[in-house]
């Protein structure tokens, strides 16, 4: 498989931070997102949210042209690559409100 894989928070990412309620949507990550679906990028929804808060965003997503490959999952070929699931979502980038961005070289971080 040699599409990019995007697993992209929910809240303070895609909307306002406003849970368990919905916040404004963040127009350009939604943009952007479909921009890379459309262009073959596979996309994870990967959130806390779970039950009816995770159908609710879901259904939000999806009514604002945004769908995913994967909720709170990894891909299936993945799965099957690596012979069964693991905890962590395997992506090429992660896309969170709260993220860090962190350089190795040689092993050190920079």
């Amino acid at each position: 498989m040699n599409s990019r894989v995007i697993a992209v928070d929910f809240d303070g990412c895609l909307c306002g931070n406003r849970w368990p309620k919905i916040g404004e949507a963040n127009r350009g990550a939604i943009q952007t997102l479909i921009r890379l679906r459309d262009n073959g990028a596979r996309l994870i929804l990967w959130t806390c949210r779970t039950g009816a808060l995770l159908d609710e965003a879901v259904t939000w997503c999806k009514g604002h042209g945004l769908t995913f490959d994967a909720v709170n999952d990894n891909l299936p070929e993945h799965i099957a690559m690596y012979g069964g699931d693991t905890r962590k979502v395997f992506a090429d980038e992660y896309w969170d409100d709260r993220a860090r961005i962190v350089k190795y070289r040689r092993g050190a971080a920079v």
